[in-house]
This record gives structure tokens, C-alpha cells and sequence, in this order.
């Protein structure tokens, strides 16, 4: 109950906070609509419609109603359904994260517990350099360095975009993830170019998630391998591989999905420079152009989707928490 609780005080607010920013931004949502040449009728008209005469509190009540009911309003750049155009962006957003987050947690995970164990040798130094490397390295440099080496030099993979224009359209959307559409769909062609365009952007994000999570997972396991209980399963001549694999990780197993949640999340809402850099068609993207166009309905949209998959992820983290580690409860 007390975590229902925290959710629905949580949207809220995330809505209340999305609700003022529509309300003290220098546009006008009337000429938005209706455009400068309108007239003052019209205008008035519009105004109305938009119920912009009520109170702040009742316009803050429609606002919640209709994001409740899926309603973020109309897009002005593109002229549909915000919660449409979301829908066709936001699976190649989570396409794009989703492979970043695997990568990451398949590389960082194994690193951060070797450099533990290993701590103070150079594979520990390489683990170290590594996270402050991708804690330094801005990811649209990292992003541009990227395309010009493995595509415009050593033409490995395919350029930005999500797919090539001659492969568009071959695959029949089932869950809009092209990767896993054009597998069930048996097109090994379309696959192979989907994977050739979404490796390099998936690998860039990748390196930024497993900088974060060997990091943690290194913090993680130098304070169980110091615990009296490692000390006492070596006495008892138990072999390194079960110390480390079976006693130590599994105590921190609980810590790192919270760590992988929030690095998952991360990549969801923090994209927005990489889907630039890389022409991906996802919803930081989509946000970024229209908050250029001055779309505030899809801006508002788009934040309040991200914020809500955050806050999911970590009710998800929680509960996964809870029902690994009992004593949590």
C-alpha cells in the first residue's frame, strides 16, 4: 500500500512539474494552434477550447485527466496524436537501449568483479581507466569519433539511420523492434542491415552503461571480499571460482539490479544526443525536434512517457529487490 502510495505521489508530481513548465514557457499555446495570423476571434475562440479562461487548479485537473486517458494533445509539428507519434517513435528508442544495456551488463559485470578480485594489478588499473574514460568522454564526441572510424574509414558498419532506404518498408511491424520483427518474420537480410545501423550507436551507449556498472559492481564486491565470511569459506579450501561466483556475487546480486535498472533507465531517457548524432529515429530525438518546433504538446508527452518508464523501472527494481532478499520485506 505504502508503495502505491509513493507511485501515485510520484506521478503526480511528475505531472504537476510538466504542467507548470506548458504554463510559464514563453510560448503561446493558442498561436501554437491556430498561428499568428489568425484572428483576434478566432484567437478567442481557441482560447476557450483550450479551457485556458479556468483556474489554474481546474486547468490542472483537465491536464490529469487527460493524460490518464492517453490524451497528450495534438502534435503541431506533425499534426497527430501525440500519444501516436510516441507510440511509432518510442520502440526504436527502446530497441537502441535495450542493446546498450545488454552489452554493458555482459561486459561491466564480469570486468568489475575481475578487477576486484585482481585489485591492484593491471587489470584493475584497465578497469579503472575504462569508467573514468567513460565518465569523461562527452558521448556526442565519442558518437562523431565513431562514425568516422568504423564507417567513413573502415566502412564496418552501416551510417546513421535505423535502417537502409532500401530495406524501409520490407518488414511488417509486429512489436516495432526491427531486430526482433525481421527475425520472426525470416528476413535475415533486413536483419543483417538493421544490426549493421544499430551496433555502433547500441555499442557507444553500451560503453557509457558498463563504465557505470563495473564501477559499482567492482565497489560491490571489494566489500564482500573483504567480509570475514570470504575469509573463512578460503580457509576451508574452497576454490576461488566458488568464493568469488557463488558466495560473494551472489550477496551483491540484489545491490546490481538496482544498478542495471537505473543504467537501463538512463540510456531510455538519456539517448537524446546519441539518436542525433546517429539520424536514430527514436523519442529523443523526437523531443529534441520538437522542442525546436516548438511542439510543447509532444515535449510534455515525450518527458512524461520517459518519467513514468523511470519510475517503473525502479518499482520494478524494488519489488525484484524484495522477493530476492527477504530480509528487505
Amino acid at each position: 500500500m505504502r508503495l502505491l502510495a509513493t507511485v501515485a505521489i510520484t506521478l503526480l508530481g511528475l505531472l504537476f512539474v510538466t504542467f507548470m513548465i506548458g504554463r510559464v514557457m514563453p510560448i503561446d499555446p493558442v498561436l501554437a494552434v491556430i498561428g499568428e495570423r489568425a484572428t483576434q476571434q478566432q484567437y478567442d475562440e481557441t482560447f476557450i477550447a483550450l479551457g485556458l479562461d479556468k483556474p489554474l487548479i481546474v486547468q490542472f485537473g483537465i491536464y490529469v485527466r487527460d493524460v490518464l486517458h492517453g490524451d497528450f494533445g495534438t502534435s503541431i509539428r506533425t499534426g497527430q496524436s501525440v500519444a501516436e507519434d510516441i507510440r511509432r517513435v518510442f520502440p526504436a528508442t527502446l530497441e537502441l537501449a535495450t542493446l546498450g544495456t545488454l552489452i554493458g551488463v555482459v561486459l561491466g559485470v564480469p570486468l568489475g568483479v575481475v578487477a576486484a578480485v585482481r585489485k591492484g594489478t593491471w587489470i584493475d588499473q584497465l578497469a579503472r581507466l575504462v569508467g573514468l574514460i567513460g565518465y569523461s568522454i562527452p558521448v556526442f564526441w565519442l558518437g562523431l569519433v565513431g562514425l568516422l572510424v568504423f564507417y567513413g574509414i573502415l566502412g564496418w558498419v552501416a551510417g546513421p539511420g535505423r535502417l537502409g532506404i532500401f530495406y524501409q518498408g520490407l518488414v511488417e511491424p509486429i512489436t516495432g523492434l526491427l531486430l526482433v520483427d525481421s527475425l520472426l518474420r525470416g528476413n535475415i537480410t533486413v536483419f543483417k542491415d538493421a544490426f549493421s545501423h544499430i551496433i555502433l550507436p547500441a555499442s557507444i551507449l553500451a560503453y557509457y552503461s558498463m563504465a557505470y556498472i563495473s564501477r559499482m559492481t567492482r565497489s560491490f564486491m571489494l566489500e564482500q571480499l573483504s567480509s570475514e565470511y570470504v575469509t573463512t569459506a578460503r580457509v576451508k579450501g574452497l576454490s576461488e571460482w566458488k568464493v568469488v561466483w557463488h558466495h560473494a556475487f551472489r550477496n551483491i546480486r540484489v545491490q546490481l539490479i538496482t544498478v542495471i535498472a537505473l543504467a537501463y533507465a538512463n540510456l531510455l531517457e538519456g539517448s537524446v544526443l546519441t539518436e542525433i548524432i546517429f539520424a536514430w529515429p527514436g523519442i529523443g530525438s523526437y523531443i529534441t525536434t520538437s522542442l525546436l518546433a516548438n511542439d510543447m504538446n509532444s515535449v510534455l508527452g515525450g518527458t512524461i512517457v520517459i518519467g513514468a518508464i523511470f519510475v517503473g523501472l525502479n518499482i520494478f527494481s524494488d519489488l525484484l529487490y524484495r522477493f530476492l532478499d527477504p530480509r528487505s520485506k
